[in-house]
């Protein structure tokens, strides 16, 4: 039963007693000889008995619409106000016509309001401090190690292959050419060691660590995009707007978009992927798109410790997640975190 029809029910409920009370008391101080008269009077063709009950209940309907309506009208307009802040978006209560019961909602809501303000606020700036302090320790440990894995291989694989492919070549230059299916297999295998060769090479220039290591987003997510469309048979395109962000919102945007991206590779059999950043309305949007096979976005939210962390991620800069994918439709991954302005910035 919805707020109208409560009310209304109420209405003619209250209409019913209150008409009841005073045809009571009515009768009371002036009791009736004969109650045939009840009957036997209209008031416009209508027998008295039943005209003042039939208005009773007409007045209760009117008045339990009327009512109904009315807090219907107010429990929307508190829920829109909700929807809103649920959404991330600033809502301007001070223009708002609040009185009586709502006057006291207002209020709790604007104070919600400020406290998820600051929080957000306080999580960016903690994210940011976070990201820094990882970020200055593991630059030498990641360098060091990367130095040490580039070292190792070029001293060990990469001497290993360039023999193996000198002796190759000495081999096919110094047999006699007698067997065709011999000489033919001896080239496979040499073709085979250069082509290692060059993989091994193509290793070493791109150990790099996962991090954005001292690049704006927008320098990291265009130099990922552009590697990835080297090496993938899959039409990439992006549109990237620079501005600037604090580091710890930086961070964990290119991290989101780095788990999104390898979820895509692996699983999602697409042939196009679409990359957004942009700012609009004091909010960074970074958006992915993909037309791949798509998944149960309930399930793999339960079982998937990718999509968990990417959730956890937004939520530590004040953000917010929406994953959208339908089976064999692509899915469509949207993160939204406000701009929280600095005391004492001046607004533009």
């Amino acid at each position: 039963m919805n707020t109208v029809q409560r009310q209304t029910v109420w209405g003619v409920i209250m209409s019913i007693i209150i008409c009841a009370i005073f045809i009571a008391s009515f009768l009371f101080r002036f009791p009736l000889i004969d109650w045939g008269v009840l009957w036997e009077t209209d008031v416009m063709d209508i027998p008295f008995i039943i005209f003042v009950p039939s208005v009773s209940i007409v007045i209760g309907i009117l008045f339990g619409l009327a009512s109904g309506l009315y807090w219907r009208k107010q429990i929307h307009e508190v829920d829109n106000w909700l929807y809103q802040i649920e959404e991330g978006r600033p809502v301007d209560l001070k223009d708002m016509n609040a009185s009586g019961d709502l006057e006291s909602i207002v209020h709790r809501i604007e104070k919600i309001q400020k406290q998820i303000a600051e929080q957000a606020k306080l999580s960016q700036k903690l994210a940011t401090e976070k990201a820094e302090d990882i970020e200055n320790r593991m630059q030498e440990i990641i360098s060091q190690e990367r130095n040490r894995l580039a070292r190792e291989l070029h001293d060990s694989v990469s001497q290993q292959l360039f023999a193996a492919s000198m002796l190759m070549s000495a081999i096919n230059e110094t047999k006699p050419q007698t067997d065709e299916r011999e000489t033919k297999q001896l080239k496979m295998v040499e073709e085979m060691i250069h082509q290692s060769q060059l993989e091994m090479r193509a290793l070493l220039l791109h150990l790099r660590p996962v991090a954005l290591k001292g690049k704006s987003l927008h320098e990291g997510i265009k130099e990922l995009l552009i590697e990835l469309s080297q090496k993938v048979n899959m039409e990439i395109k992006w549109k990237i707007e620079e501005f600037p962000l604090d580091k710890g919102i930086e961070d964990h945007l290119f991290r989101i978009l780095q788990e999104a991206v390898s979820n895509t590779l692996r699983h999602a059999k697409s042939t196009m992927l679409e990359v957004l950043l942009i700012q609009r309305d004091e909010f960074v949007i970074l958006r992915m798109v993909d037309d791949g096979i798509g998944f149960d976005v309930d399930e793999a939210k339960a079982g998937s410790y990718g999509l968990q962390n990417m959730y956890e991620r937004a939520v530590e800069v004040g953000g917010t997640i929406k994953i959208i994918s339908l089976k064999n439709n692509g899915t469509r991954l949207e993160v939204k975190v406000p701009i929280m302005k600095q005391e004492g910035e001046a607004n533009d």
